[in-house]
């Protein structure tokens, strides 16, 4: 096993995470119609909101206070208890991504595992306890948690520094994700190997370079296995 640590993304790298299919589920909890153009709005609010917690110009809460905010006079609620309930849809919608279960299964006992997500705590631990997968990971490190995001280095640093007792060398320890700005470049940028999961073969950033490449986590499962 080439690395003593493989850490994962959670959203579209472990578990599913159809923005549009809990919307869509959290309207109809109120009966009302929910429609592409609903769908367009709230990217056009939520999208930049996220962008600026990136930046570390903005908050988790700030996020949770402001997303929702064109719909609380529908819903009857304001956007911060909009957004609990938004979480639960997401997290009783949640799959795992085809793969996830054989390839930790795989790593268990080999190798340490754990995740960094960019997101709220209450939705990464449901969806732990929901696709039972939480008996494998050392430790879920979550944005919200530290008011910063990926792929700022501060986050990896903290988590190496905190979560990995014995202190393995940064090229010991393997970051797993889909997002190539917040997962790889943050990874490389803290020292870490990476290993970029490109489900939709999309164009990599030519400034970003990923120590390997997928499409699949069964072809992780073979690369960690077969080295």
């Amino acid at each position: 096993m080439p690395y003593d640590w493989v850490v994962f993304d959670a959203d579209e790298t472990l578990f599913t995470f159809d923005a549009r299919q809990g919307l869509e589920a959290l309207f109809g909890r109120y009966e009302l119609p929910f429609d592409d153009a609903t769908f367009t709005e709230f990217k056009q609010v939520n999208q930049p909101l996220w962008q600026g917690f990136q930046r570390g110009e903005l908050t988790a809460k700030d996020i949770k206070q402001r997303r929702f905010v064109p719909w609380e006079q529908k819903l009857g609620k304001p956007s911060e208890a909009i957004n609990t309930e938004f979480m639960s849809c997401m997290a009783t919608i949640c799959e795992t991504i085809e793969g996830t279960e054989r390839l930790l299964e795989s790593l268990h006992g080999k190798a340490k595992m754990g995740i960094i997500t960019n997101g709220f705590v209450e939705l990464q631990q449901e969806r732990l306890e929901k696709t039972k997968t939480a008996k494998y990971f050392d430790f879920l490190v979550v944005s919200e948690q530290l008011g910063v995001a990926k792929p700022d280095p501060e986050i990896f640093h903290y988590t190496h520094k905190n979560h990995m007792s014995e202190q393995p060398a940064p090229e010991r320890i393997l970051m797993v994700g889909d997002n190539p700005h917040s997962d790889i470049l943050g990874g490389l940028n803290a020292g870490w190997h990476t290993c970029w999961f490109n489900r939709d073969n999309s164009q990599l950033p030519e400034d970003i370079r990923p120590h390997h490449t997928i499409t699949h986590l069964d072809q992780l499962t073979s690369l960690l296995n077969e080295r």
